[in-house]
């Protein structure tokens, strides 16, 4: 997540001090992101310096400095919303690695660690289920938030079930299957534009 961006979308509708940015920031984010205010300071002195944000010379440091995006950030801003993120390596995930661990470890049985983040994954999907039942409905931001999440959680659920069933069909000639090493993936895959 980019707080950088985030600030500089939040100028773009005006000038604001930092307090009022974070609190701002949470709000647009659900309040499922918090941010710490010092965060916030630091993140506006860094643009600041960057010449993508100005503040009111008159007020000094503080609560009550107004701070308001300039040209070149919003020339940032419209660029960084228009470049996909880079997703052609798959990301360092905790559990795809705790699988792939679980295969090699003796005595691990790796179905049962695969059950365990998977009944842990459609616990957390229950909880995000109420919270958009009780309160996303009427939080447009919160209710796209809860959606993602959601999303999100059903594919690794999907995935924990593709992988304890191909782990199940590659049992008996495990041997050849884990010498097998990740094709390399090419970078810098764009979409046309």
């Amino acid at each position: 997540m980019s707080v950088r961006h985030a600030l500089l979308a939040l100028l773009a509708e005006g000038p604001k001090y930092g307090l009022q940015l974070r609190e701002e920031f949470e709000a647009r984010t659900g309040e499922v992101w918090p941010l710490n205010v010092g965060q916030v300071y630091t993140t506006l002195q860094r643009l600041e310096r960057d010449g993508l944000v100005e503040s009111d010379d008159t007020a000094q440091d503080g609560p009550q400095k107004t701070f308001r995006i300039t040209a070149d950030g919003e020339s940032e801003l419209a660029g960084w919303l228009r470049t996909p993120p880079d997703m052609a390596a798959p990301p360092r995930d905790e559990l795809v690695m705790k699988v792939l661990v679980a295969t090699r470890v003796p005595g691990t049985n790796v179905h049962d660690v695969i059950q365990v983040h998977r009944r842990y994954l459609v616990e957390l999907m229950q909880q995000w289920t109420r919270i958009k039942e009780a309160e996303a409905e009427s939080d447009l931001n919160l209710a796209l938030v809860v959606d993602a999440e959601l999303f999100r959680l059903d594919a690794v659920i999907r995935w924990l079930d593709a992988a304890d069933g191909r782990i199940k069909r590659a049992a008996p000639d495990q041997e050849n299957s884990t010498k097998t090493s990740m094709p390399r993936l090419r970078r810098g895959i764009r979409s046309n534009q």
